[in-house]
């Protein structure tokens, strides 16, 4: 059963990013059980971790009226990750992330969310800042986290259960974001 939910709906080119619904689950386990795709988010999570981690991130819509979105491919209709704005209680700020299954890695997914759900923030949100926390060992990210135009603003201590992990911290003001999103 498909629950409709009074959360927004992004579209780009080939995404469609909406909150995450109940049928995501599986997709959603598989991808956090994925050695690799969990390495640099927290590490492998077991269908109970994995199944509290969507309730969380399904729930910070309603509680934060943000979150991130589960990620569906528009040609075959599948969820393929979940990304977009996050901010959990001490995290060190207005953050749009990004987490893709492995099999959608190189395909550009991860920029064409994120440009979507940074628009949304800067103009839905008002946030002044979005923030991408990136482990030092993540070149992936970095390399998404350039594409967007961001840059490394600080480092940052995780709030707890990650407490021992310090991560750099990527980023860029509304003001820089829409000065390289203006038309030429």
């Amino acid at each position: 059963m498909t629950v409709t939910s009074p959360t927004p709906v992004l579209e780009t080119d080939r995404l469609i990013l909406r909150a995450p619904q109940a049928e995501d689950f599986e997709s959603w386990a598989a991808f956090a059980a994925d050695e690799e795709a969990a390495r640099h988010l927290g590490g492998v999570q077991d269908r109970a971790i994995a199944w509290r981690g969507i309730c969380t991130v399904t729930g910070a819509w309603t509680i934060r009226g943000f979150s991130m979105f589960s990620v569906i491919e528009k040609a075959t209709g599948r969820w393929v990750g979940r990304l977009g704005p996050w901010q959990p209680e001490g995290w060190p700020g207005t953050e749009v992330g990004w987490g893709l299954a492995r099999d959608c890695w190189g395909k550009g997914y991860a920029t064409e969310g994120a440009t979507a759900a940074i628009d949304w923030a800067f103009d839905t949100l008002g946030w002044a800042e979005v923030i991408h926390t990136i482990e030092p060992a993540n070149a992936a990210s970095q390399k998404v986290a350039r594409r967007l135009g961001s840059t490394i603003l600080r480092q940052a201590r995780m709030p707890a259960p990650f407490q021992d992990k310090v991560l750099d911290v990527w980023g860029q003001s509304r003001e820089q974001w829409l000065a390289r999103r203006k038309p030429a």
